[in-house]
């Protein structure tokens, strides 16, 4: 699949990070794309896109797994259509059990059932059916949530996947760019460290920030 880098430079915040990202994204302007953004990081760098591209904004909901006694360390991700990914191996080694699986996956399911009730309210999902979707987000570590999120995607059968990110591991946009129809980085170090490290300003989005700017999309 195509790949599209940029220069190698921090960004101020994520919305600079959009009109970053919008640049690289100018081609899909006349598909008449809509813009699914990861909540909660990735709402302002999709706000920034869809402006650009005089596109819909939306919410596209998928939650990492965290393990059990870490939850900074992803297992896997679960998202719409019962959506559930895995990483085995680090399963196996951790020897996490079926049944804390299924308790953490409950757990995270409450959540993204909470964030969609505050993000969407009772508006429904866009129909993508046939059409173009940039699917955002605000880094690209691990790949977990982002492939949880295209495999959900794939369901509602959009005509194309784009996955745009400012930040992408390397290794990780070679793993997952077969699963889209474009890839596209704005940077993609060949040793990414954390994802905050690229931004100069890497404060937490809140809900409330995520509520106003779809909002504001919508005007």
């Amino acid at each position: 699949m195509p790949f599209s880098f940029g220069r190698v430079t921090q960004f101020s915040d994520r919305r600079d990070a959009g009109r970053q990202l919008a640049a690289l994204l100018l081609k899909y302007k006349d598909d008449k794309p809509v813009v699914l953004a990861l909540p909660r990081g990735g709402v302002p760098v999709g706000y920034e896109i869809a402006q650009a591209l005089n596109a819909p904004l939306d919410v596209f909901i998928a939650r990492k797994l965290g393990a059990p006694h870490q939850p900074e360390l992803g297992i896997g991700a679960i998202a719409p259509g019962d959506v559930l990914i895995l990483d085995t191996e680090t399963v196996r080694m951790l020897g996490i059990t079926d049944e804390e699986i299924k308790r953490i996956a409950e757990s995270e399911r409450a959540e993204m059932e909470r964030r969609l009730r505050r993000f969407r309210g009772d508006r429904p999902l866009p129909d993508v059916r046939g059409r173009t979707v940039i699917l955002v987000d605000d880094g690209l570590a691990t790949g977990v949530t982002a492939y949880a999120a295209i495999q959900s995607l794939r369901l509602s059968e959009p005509a194309k996947i784009v996955l745009a990110v400012p930040v992408c591991a390397a290794q990780t946009a070679q793993a997952i760019a077969s699963q889209v129809e474009a890839l596209v980085c704005a940077r993609t170090p060949g040793n990414l460290g954390a994802v905050g490290l690229w931004y100069r300003d890497f404060e937490q989005t809140t809900d409330d920030e995520v509520v106003a700017l779809l909002e504001s999309s919508s005007k």
